[in-house]
Order: structure tokens, then C-alpha cells, then sequence
């Protein structure tokens, strides 16, 4: 069977258009396909950067071809064959291929609710129900804090014997530490103020790494806690987080490491 010359030109064109649709240009011979368009343009309108148009698309486009432009210079430079290029690229790729897998990771085993709230709770028990609004004065003896406890019971202000804190960032504050809950301070620490009541001073210095601290309970209040719903994306972020470390300290166990 043969084609006259007519019907040659358009089976020729049937088969040319369809390749060429697949690409929205060939620079110097190398096609940039379609699909590499799309993904861009899909990867804008995703983060809310602007949506698509044709505008959009043309300007994709325009980037895509000025980038193949200039790697295919880079490269009859001879800059993809560098040791340090080589090693970016690796490093690169592998970046990407394990973010790949991450992301399926996570799709697959997720953190529920019964975690996040299992944690939540965790914080609250750990945080307990009240805050302590503290001072303290630090010294560098016990002799030193005794000292200063017998002059706290004789009258002298707390206020004014914490300048003779070895901290100072709170000596010029008399002391003051703020407000704070019993789990923001180590346990010997926060075990001595919360036996105290309101306007209270231990009765012995409190011995840390630090030195030995004489403390003072200014206030006490019910402790305001942020809602599950305030911190869930944080505790989910954590969890998630652990997840993955847990993940990589598994497959490293298993792995054959010389």
C-alpha cells in the first residue's frame, strides 16, 4: 500500500503533534516537557503565591527555558564534573529521595488524637495546676545562705539582700524570678518553694550546681495552661518528629555499619 504525497504530509503530522504537545519547547535539541510546567505551576498555586493563568504559565515557561539555557552552558563549561558540584548534587538527591520517603512515612503512620491528648496530659500533670511567682538569692556557701536566712528573720528585706545574689541577672530585681510553674526549674529547686506558702522563705539553703539558694514564694495562682486545641500542632509536630527519629534509629540498628 502507498501514500500519496498529500496523505504522507498529514499521517505525518498526526504523529508529529501529539509529541510535540507533550513538550512547551526544545532548546538547542533538549525538550522540556509539559509536565514540568504543570508541576511548577502547581507548586505556586499550592502555597497561595498566585494563581494559575496563562500569565503564570508563560512566565513558567520563560524560567524553565532561561534555566535549560544556562545548565546546558554550565555544563559545556564543565562545572557538573567539579568534585564540589558532584557532592551538592549528591547531596541533593539524596535529600530529596529521603524527604520522598519521610513524607510517605508519615502519611502512613500518623499520630492520633489519643496520642496528642495522652501527651497533652503528660504536660499538664508535669506542669501542674499552680504557678509560683518566685525569688531567690544565691550563694556561693552554705555558712553564706544560713546567714542571710537569720537576717531574713530578724527583719531584714529579701529584696535587699538579694544583691548579694551571685546571680545577676535577678540580684537587681530582688531576686525576682517571675512567674513560673514547679516543672520550669530542677526538681530540688521547685520541691523547696512549693512546701512554702505565700510570703514564705525556706528555713535551710537549697543546695544545687550552682550554689545554695535561699527561697522566697512571692504569690501563688492557679496555673494558666494553654487548651489542647492551642498546642495540638506543636504536640503533633513532636510526636511526629520522634516517630521519625525512632524510624532512623531502627533502620541504623539493622544497617551494616563498618
Amino acid at each position: 500500500m502507498t501514500f500519496k504525497p498529500a496523505k504522507l504530509l498529514i499521517a505525518l503530522l498526526v504523529v508529529a503533534v501529539p509529541a510535540f504537545a507533550q513538550n512547551v519547547a526544545v532548546v538547542n535539541g533538549k525538550a522540556i516537557p509539559t509536565s514540568r510546567v504543570e508541576a511548577v505551576v502547581k507548586q505556586v498555586v499550592a502555597q497561595g503565591q498566585q494563581p494559575d493563568s496563562p500569565q503564570l504559565r508563560e512566565l513558567i515557561k520563560k524560567d524553565l527555558i532561561g534555566r535549560e539555557v544556562m545548565m546546558q552552558e554550565a555544563e559545556k563549561q564543565g562545572y557538573g564534573k567539579k568534585d564540589d558540584v558532584k557532592t551538592a548534587i549528591e547531596n541533593a538527591r539524596q535529600a530529596i529521595i529521603i524527604n520522598a520517603m519521610i513524607a510517605d512515612y508519615v502519611k502512613k503512620n500518623p499520630v492520633s488524637d489519643a496520642d496528642i491528648k495522652a501527651e497533652y496530659d503528660k504536660f499538664v500533670a508535669q506542669a501542674g495546676d499552680k504557678e509560683y511567682h518566685v525569688r531567690h538569692i544565691l550563694l556561693g556557701t552554705e555558712a553564706e545562705a544560713n546567714d542571710v536566712i537569720a537576717k531574713i528573720k530578724g527583719g531584714a528585706k529579701f529584696e535587699d539582700l538579694a544583691k548579694l545574689s551571685k546571680d545577676t541577672g535577678s540580684a537587681a530585681n530582688g531576686g525576682d524570678l517571675d512567674w513560673a510553674s514547679p516543672s520550669s526549674f530542677p526538681p530540688v529547686f521547685s520541691q523547696a518553694f512549693v512546701a512554702l506558702g505565700k510570703g514564705q522563705v525556706t528555713e535551710k539553703p537549697v543546695q544545687t550546681p550552682n550554689g545554695f539558694h535561699v527561697i522566697k514564694v512571692d504569690d501563688i495562682r492557679p496555673a494558666k495552661l494553654p487548651t489542647l486545641e492551642e498546642v495540638k500542632p506543636q504536640i503533633a509536630e513532636a510526636l511526629t518528629q520522634k516517630k521519625l527519629q525512632a524510624y532512623q534509629e531502627e533502620l541504623v540498628k539493622k544497617a551494616k555499619v563498618q
